[in-house]
């Protein structure tokens, strides 16, 4: 496995082609490395010498003190990187990460460039990422060195991706969703290093917890499926590919010059090795997130527990092209469940608590489904639907008065509590708790979402899309188990 810790955990970085000029990638990769809070050393070069964003321009690598860098990021044409690696690489640089297009992906000139290229980081002893790639995030390192934005909070998901736009896809949705980031790479062309080999890394990652990855072509599928398959079985790996139809695969051909696979032999691979497949951006974040913040279950047996009944009916039926099995309420579980409930509730699963909730119930039925030996995940259900009276109620014409300020307080206290107890009670009790409510984008900042997004924890937007995490989590869960894992 190649040593990634200099292109993830630099000491110190060289931009190369470094301007005054704001839309320049030079310029807003320092920008950006700037603005995350990067502590290491930060060493700009350009033909023009000076000071841009507060630090002096040098006017040649040469100018770097011997041993300061680590990692080199290059953004200047093809004709002079080979001459900047070779000063890079006497300084003591051993990850270039190159953002440059003009190579592989240009046309015959470019593949010969490229090869060049390869062949003098082989020599020097420089890992390279790229060319032809949007950057590198590391979160542990405060680290964002992009020529685009965005940085995202720190967590548990490292991302590797063949197309730099996905990887932005997954840092807004890490901003939006409040679930965070290890690590993140665009491959690029992947010259040198491959999507399989930055997956390598994560695995050994104590930052990381599950990979999620984005790829548009398979050069070799028997190596890819000979190295994926043992990472899978020790950490997650969430896959979504590009170029499943005959025209993506020939716009992936354009994209990063080379061809798609076939999509049924990669999505059999896929199963034999555990990777989990999602057919979007969404769906692959969302399982990765899940992934990242959930215990696996030990089975498909689900209830859901809805404040209301409409949601939980929508949740069931979700489930009907899934592995997941709503399973009927044992005997014990029905009593439990009744000293708790009006007799209305709906004695069934999906548990309808029928609007007959008081200040304890939700926790209280989160925590007796949540330990009972014959449920293996919840679905929660409902949440925020409080806090969205609270919220007309606090911009009408009439608050703070007639009471208004009290009930309020009272409903947003509640949402708060709900949110806070299903991560507790999943995390005491070792079962998956997946909470969803439409809230999560039509009002994020209700207190349901809003607290669950500040735990780092992903609120999903439908109950159908928390089925469909779950799904991936059990079916992981039970490839896992049919191997003795």
């Amino acid at each position: 496995m190649p040593d990634l810790g200099a292109l993830f955990d630099p000491k110190g970085i060289i931009i190369t082609g470094v301007s005054n000029h704001p839309g320049k990638f030079g310029f807003v990769t320092l920008h950006n490395l700037l603005a995350s809070g990067y502590e290491g050393a930060v060493y700009p070069v350009s033909r023009e010498p000076g000071e841009v964003l507060g630090l002096r321009v040098l006017g040649s690598i040469d100018d770097v003190p011997d041993g300061a860098a680590d990692m080199l990021f290059i953004c200047t044409p093809p004709a002079i990187n080979e001459e900047l690696l070779r000063q890079a690489a006497a300084k003591g640089v051993t990850a270039a990460f190159c953002a440059a297009g003009g190579y592989r992906e240009a046309g015959a000139e470019g593949v010969e460039m490229e090869q060049r290229l390869v062949a003098l980081c082989d020599e020097l002893g420089i890992k390279l990422a790229g060319p032809n790639g949007q950057g590198v995030v590391s979160t542990p390192s405060s680290m964002c060195a992009q020529i685009v934005a965005p940085f995202a909070p720190a967590g548990k998901i490292a991302i590797a991706s063949q197309s730099g736009n996905f990887v932005s896809s997954f840092l807004n949705l890490s901003n939006h969703t409040g679930v965070g980031v290890s690590r993140a790479v665009a491959a690029g062309n992947a010259s040198v290093l491959g999507i399989a080999d930055y997956v390598e890394y994560f695995t050994d990652d104590r930052e990381t917890a599950v990979s999620l990855v984005y790829i548009e072509s398979v050069d070799d599928g028997r190596e890819m499926f000979e190295r994926m398959a043992p990472l899978a079985a020790r950490k997650p790996i969430v896959v979504v590919k590009g170029g499943a139809s005959a025209a993506g695969a020939r716009a992936a051909a354009s994209h990063t010059g080379a061809l798609a696979s076939d999509d049924a032999v990669f999505d059999g691979m896929c199963r034999q090795a555990g990777l989990i497949r999602a057919t979007d951006v969404e769906e692959a974040f969302e399982a990765a997130a899940t992934f990242a913040t959930q215990p696996l279950p030990d089975g498909d047996r689900v209830v859901v527990v809805t404040t209301v009944g409409g949601w939980g009916v929508a949740a069931v039926d979700a489930m009907a092209d899934t592995r997941l099995d709503p399973a009927a309420l044992p005997d014990d579980l029905m009593a439990a469940i009744d000293e708790k409930l009006p007799p209305r509730w709906s004695k069934n699963n999906p548990i309808d608590m029928a609007g007959g909730e008081t200040r304890d119930t939700v926790p209280e039925i989160l925590q007796l489904v949540a330990e009972h030996h014959d449920v293996d995940a919840v679905v929660l259900l409902g949440v925020g639907i409080q806090s969205n009276t609270a919220s007309m109620m606090r911009n009408g014409p009439f608050f703070p008065d007639h009471g208004l300020e009290r009930i309020v307080g009272f409903h947003e206290r509640q949402d708060t509590r709900y949110a806070e107890a299903a991560v507790e009670i999943s995390t005491a009790t070792g079962t998956p708790i997946v909470v969803a409510s439409e809230l999560a984008n039509a009002g994020p900042d209700n207190p349901a979402p809003a607290t669950l997004n500040a735990l780092g924890r992903l609120c999903h937007a439908s109950a159908g899309r928390a089925v469909r995490s779950l799904h991936h989590l059990a079916g992981y869960s039970a490839w896992r188990q049919a191997r003795g894992l």
